[in-house]
C-alpha cells in the first residue's frame, strides 16, 4: 500500500526490536481460527476493518504471502504512476500524507485507527493484502474496485515460507522441514492454509473485476503479464514505459537495492526467484492429500 519506503522500514524495524522481549507464546493471536503476527496486527484491527470503504478506483493486490506479492506490488506502482504522470511535487505530497498517516504495508497491518486514516489518502490509492475473500472487508467485494490475485506453485511458496518463517524475528521458527511441513499443510502458519486460500481465490474466477496471474507467468514473460495487468487496471503506457519497468523491477534489481527500500528486512525478504517446473508442483500436490483432495485442490 505504502510507497513511503522511510515509514515501512521504521515499521518492520521497530517490529523487530520489539519482538526480543516477546515470550514465543505471545507473538501470535488467532483471529477466525487464522493466526497473525502479534506486533503488526491484532484482533481489535481486524474488527475495525469491516468498516473499510473501498473506492471503484483503487488498485487492489491479493496474495497469500511469499507468492511474490512484495514484487508485484512494486511492479504495480511502477505501472500506476507512469499512467498518472505524477509530477515530482505530487509524488512527494502523495509520499507525505501517508507518513503523515501512518500508513502501512498491508490492510490488515496497523492499529484499528488505521482505516479512518485511509480515508484521507487521495486516490489512486494502492493497497495490497495477504488476506482470501472470507476476511476482506465486505465493500471492496461490493464495490467496482478491480482486485489483482497473485498465485505461485505450491511447492516454491512451502518452501520459500519456509526461510522466511525461520528468519523472521517476528514468527515463531520450526525446528524441522517437517514439523514446518505438517503446519503448513494443516494451515497453522500465519494467514492459515495456502491450499484453502487458492481454492477460495478460485471461486471467483470469472468475476469481471477480479484478474488472476501467476508468478510463473510474470516470471517467463514478465513485460507480457504487465501489459495484462495495465490493461486489467486501464492505465495506459508506451513500449519503453513497460521494457524500463520490467528492468528497473527485476529480482536482481530489487535484490541489490533491498537495503535502501527495506532495511533489515531486505535480506529475509529477497532469497531466490528461482521456479520449479510444473511436474514437481505437481508431484508435492499428490503427496500432500488424498486422490479425491488433490483434484479438488487443483
Amino acid at each position: 500500500m505504502s510507497r513511503n519506503r522511510e515509514r515501512f522500514i521504521e515499521i518492520l524495524e521497530n517490529s523487530f526490536s520489539q519482538s526480543e522481549k516477546i515470550p514465543p507464546e505471545n507473538m501470535l493471536f488467532s483471529y477466525r481460527g487464522i493466526l497473525y503476527p502479534a506486533l503488526l496486527s491484532s484482533p481489535e484491527t481486524f474488527e475495525a476493518m469491516k468498516s473499510f470503504e473501498a473506492r471503484s478506483d483503487d488498485v487492489i493486490l491479493a496474495g497469500y504471502p511469499k507468492t511474490g506479492t512484495n514484487w508485484l506490488g512494486q511492479v504495480v506502482r511502477e505501472l500506476e504512476s507512469t499512467d498518472a504522470k505524477y509530477t515530482e511535487e505530487e509524488m512527494k505530497e502523495r509520499i507525505n500524507a501517508e507518513k503523515k498517516l501512518e500508513i502501512f504495508p498491508r490492510l490488515e497491518f496497523g492499529d484499528p485507527g488505521i482505516y479512518e486514516r485511509l480515508k484521507k489518502l487521495p486516490s489512486r490509492r494502492i493497497i495490497l493484502t495477504h488476506l482470501p475473500p472470507h476476511l476482506l472487508p465486505p465493500s471492496i467485494l461490493q464495490s467496482k474496485a478491480k482486485i489483482l490475485v497473485l498465485i505461485r506453485n505450491p511447492k516454491d511458496t512451502a518452501v520459500s515460507y519456509y526461510h522466511f518463517y525461520n528468519n523472521m524475528p517476528l514468527l515463531v521458527s520450526f525446528t524441522s522441514w517437517d514439523e514446518y511441513f505438517a503446519a503448513f499443510m494443516s494451515g497453522k502458519l500465519t494467514w492459515g492454509s495456502y491450499i484453502d486460500h487458492l481454492v477460495e481465490w478460485n471461486n471467483y474466477i470469472d468475476h469481471e473485476n477480479i484478474m488472476m496471474i501467476s508468478y510463473e507467468e510474470l516470471k517467463e514473460d514478465q513485460v507480457l503479464g504487465m501489459k495484462k495487468i495495465a490493461a486489467f487496471f486501464g492505465f495506459s503506457l508506451c513500449e519503453e514505459d513497460f521494457s524500463r519497468i520490467a528492468k528497473k523491477t527485476s529480482f536482481q534489481a530489487m535484490k541489490e537495492k533491498s537495503k535502501e527500500t527495506h532495511g533489515k528486512f531486505g535480506d529475509i525478504l529477497f532469497r531466490t526467484d528461482k521456479i520449479q517446473n510444473i511436474k514437481d508442483a505437481a508431484i508435492f500436490y499428490f503427496y500432500s492429500y488424498s486422490w479425491d483432495e488433490y483434484f479438488t485442490a487443483l
